[in-house]
This record gives structure tokens, sequence and C-alpha cells, in this order.
């Protein structure tokens, strides 16, 4: 029997309540901006609108939205003309459903911020400067006081130590 709109609209709306953080965390794994990830986000649960999939268990649902995630995230980055580095995307995301199996990746969220409290102010300082600020190697050095192979030490070090300390609390 088929679903009515009302039906499908009650079934996407459960969807998105259950998988919309899951997906967002997801995307932004594999190196989208906050604001591509929110976009994308929305246009994967209206691929689902539009194309409904029969919903079987909650493992094959988030795989199923990871796929639809991920193609849409390969397809803007070829829009914007941005070479996309499969091996290493493939990489990122054998290590989110490693670490975050069927989850939302919330427990990944939580671990990461305690590890982060750990980190003393150099580490912490090189990361915020990279990831929250944009900034090159050579940028971040300066702003140190650093050379530049010591900030690329530094920061290999760092999330070393941040993807074990991850590793320990969540599994």
């Amino acid at each position: 029997m088929p679903m009515t709109t009302a039906e499908n609209d009650l079934d996407l709306a459960s969807l998105m309540r259950e998988h919309q953080a899951g997906v967002w965390r997801y995307l932004r794994a594999l190196g989208a901006d906050a604001s591509l990830a929110d976009d994308l986000t929305q246009e994967v649960f209206l691929a689902v609108y539009r194309k409904p999939f029969e919903q079987r268990s909650r493992g094959q649902t988030v795989a199923y939205l990871r796929i639809v995630a991920k193609n849409l995230l390969l397809k803007a980055r070829r829009k914007d003309g941005k070479m996309v580095a499969v091996a290493e995307l493939e990489h990122i995301e054998s290590d989110w459903n490693e670490l975050a199996g069927e989850g939302d990746g919330e427990a990944l969220a939580n671990a990461l911020r305690e590890c982060l409290k750990q980190l003393d102010d150099k580490p912490r300082q090189a990361l915020d400067l990279q990831y929250k600020e944009s900034k090159q190697r050579v940028e971040i050095a300066e702003a140190l006081g650093m050379t530049d192979d010591g900030i690329k030490t530094l920061l290999r070090r760092t999330k070393a130590r941040l993807r074990k300390c991850m590793e320990l609390r969540v599994k």
C-alpha cells in the first residue's frame, strides 16, 4: 500500500530528527565547512523525500544517508572546480565508520571536546589557528614563534595524540 503525503512527511520528519545531526557531522568529517554541511544536510533529506527508500534497519538507513551525503559533497566539490582526493575521502570515511558506527557522532564530538581539554596551550593554539582560522603552517609557525618544520611536527603529534585519546574514549 503506497504511503500518503502526510505519512511520508511524518516519516521524513522522524528520519530527520533521528539522523540530521549525524549526517551533518559526517559531512564535516569529510571536510565540508559548516555552511556547506548545513546545505548538503538539507539536500540529503530532500533527496530522500524525492526518492523515498525502504527503511530496514538503523545501520542500513545510516549507510544510505551517508552515501547520499558523500555523493552530494563530491558533486558540490566538482561543481566548484575543486580537486577531490577520493582516496583521502575514503580513508576518512572508513575512520568515521569505524569510530561512529551506526551512531550520529555525538560520542565522537564529546570525546574530542574532552581530549582537547587535555592539550597544552601551544598545541591547542596551533589547532585553533589551523582549523578555526584556516591559517597556513607558515603563518601558524610565525604566530607561535616556531619553525615551519616545528609546527608540522607539533600538528602531526597533536593529531596522533587526539586520535589515540578519542579511540580510548569511544571504544
